[in-house]
């Protein structure tokens, strides 16, 4: 219950009157607030300016929001707004004696000749009333800190909830001319013209960079494949490439397996040694001996990994945000999209509606940031009852607002594990230890189907050019495993690739 006290006759909010003595008012430009109505309703030009900025609620004074509210709905419905436009409206609504009747309309007209600086003026009258949301949501969260009875995660979430809602509702780019924007361009052109290699981050793979150009900063890349096509590992050794080849900050959010068992299978990609073998701790002493000079480079990577379950869109945007600026992050990787929660204070109807609701943040979150977004993702049943397995964009599982969401849709199709032997190729190829990387929408290149090679044992993706055959690798990696000359000195792996037959 509210406590409240006697003042003068009225009862007072406790909170009100430590303001008072204080000395403390909420922020407020109510000046502006009379200027700015003002000058919408003498001149069109002030109201496309600033209709988009402000909302009712940003106004301090109440009868000013009632008289934004009915210059808002003139502006909808694409009728005139003036002084008299503006009185009718108030009347429909049964607010005119409320806000004072003509004379105060007149009054906010007689204020100001004309709307310039409108803009400024409305984007002060914005800041104060972000000034006054985040007292109102600091008091709340005081409040509720004191409550003994509710979870201190529920209050964590709740507060960052309704921060990030002031943060979503009231900052807003504004448009920039073509002259702008073609300056930006060239400039970026030119950075790329004079940067080797690629203008996005790599992924490691030849061909697919070649295709993409790299992953682009603020685009939604999604990889979908069906359960067992190897989602996981494709994001992991993409990661592999990322953080430990090419140094870049790296974060990868896991909803699915644990960072410990992520970490595991990457150092079982990185050290060449058998998945199987580092899961039960079976290893040889030349084994031991591999792992503890290989795994050196993945310690040393910018790989950061969080696996908490069930993360909501929220909680995701606030984490990377934390690891863009304070570590420098430069690609994220979420496995999978399905797993995600909108959030507990988000309502969203149906799990349909949430995965766009999702979907969208994830868009939203790459734009931000401005660095690409990798989101996993599965793909429905409709592919098994087919007689080609080769997956289509309908078969995006739960929602199509993802296919229009993302910069690029592809997909990992391995004909092995439908016990298909041979490629519908011309040449009938063998399928073994092979998958395909389908490019199947692509907003700003081109489409494409690229081989790659599938290191079961390893649970690990290569570019197929690197081996002549499925069996290759698996030769010289138990070639280089009985060596004797890796035995007696485990140092020697630390050799460079063109002067070693190492293939891990």
């Amino acid at each position: 219950m509210k406590q409240s006290a006697s003042f003068q006759g009225l009862n007072i909010d406790k909170n009100s009157i430590i303001n008072l003595e204080k000395g403390k008012l909420p922020p407020q430009a109510i000046e502006l607030e009379e200027v700015v109505l003002g000058a919408m309703m003498i001149d069109k030009k002030g109201v496309d300016e600033v209709i988009d900025i402000l909302t009712a609620e940003a106004f301090y004074k109440e009868t000013n929001q009632l008289i934004f509210e009915s210059i808002f709905k003139l502006f909808q419905k694409s009728e005139p707004i003036d002084l008299l436009t503006v009185s009718n409206q108030l009347k429909k609504d049964e607010n005119h004696e409320r806000v004072g009747g003509d004379f105060y309309l007149i009054s906010l007209t007689q204020k100001v000749s004309s709307s310039a600086h409108i803009e400024f003026h409305a984007r002060i009258i914005l800041q104060k009333y972000i000034q006054r949301s985040l007292i109102k949501i600091s008091n709340e969260i005081i409040t509720d800190s004191y409550d003994e009875s509710k979870d201190v995660f529920d209050l964590l979430d709740n507060a960052e909830s309704k921060l990030y809602d002031v943060t979503q509702g009231n900052i807003k780019k504004s448009s920039e001319s073509a002259q702008t924007l073609v300056i930006q361009a060239k400039n970026k052109i030119e950075a790329v013209s004079n940067k080797e290699g690629l203008s996005g981050v790599a992924s490691g793979f030849n061909k697919i960079d070649k295709l993409t150009a790299g992953w682009q900063e603020s685009d939604l890349v999604i990889i979908a494949a069906r359960p067992g096509m190897g989602k996981t590992a494709l994001s992991l050794s993409m990661a592999s490439n990322i953080a430990i080849n090419g140094k870049i900050p790296l974060a990868f959010f896991s909803l699915e397996m644990s960072s410990i068992q992520l970490i595991t299978r990457m150092i079982s990609s990185e050290t060449g040694l058998d998945a199987n073998k580092l899961r039960t701790g079976k290893l040889e002493k030349h084994e031991w001996e591999q792992l503890n000079v290989r795994v050196k480079n993945l310690e040393n990577a910018p790989l950061y990994i969080d696996d908490t379950p069930s993360l909501s869109i929220f909680d995701l945007r606030a984490k990377a945000r934390r690891l863009v600026s304070q570590k420098g992050v430069k690609i994220i990787i979420v496995d999978y999209l399905q797993l995600m929660t909108a959030g507990a204070n988000i309502k969203t109807g149906n799990r349909e509606q949430e995965i766009s609701t999702i979907s969208r943040n994830l868009k939203a979150l790459a734009k931000e940031l401005k660095i690409p977004v990798i989101a996993l993702s599965q793909l429905s049943r409709m592919v098994e009852g087919r007689t080609s397995k080769r997956p289509l964009l309908s078969d995006l599982r739960e929602s199509g607002a993802i296919e229009q969401d993302a910069d690029i849709v592809s997909f990992i199709y391995r004909p092995e594990y439908y016990k298909i032997d041979q490629w519908d190729d011309n040449e009938r190829s063998s399928t073994e230890g092979e998958a395909e990387f389908i490019v199947s929408k692509h907003r700003n290149g081109g489409l494409g189907n690229i081989r790659l090679r599938f290191i079961s044992q390893l649970a690990k993706f290569e570019d197929i050019e690197h081996y002549d055959s499925p069996y290759e690798f698996h030769s010289k990696m138990n070639a280089a495993a009985n060596d004797d000359t890796f035995k007696s000195d485990p140092d020697n792996i630390n050799q460079s690739d063109e002067e070693s037959d190492l293939p891990f």
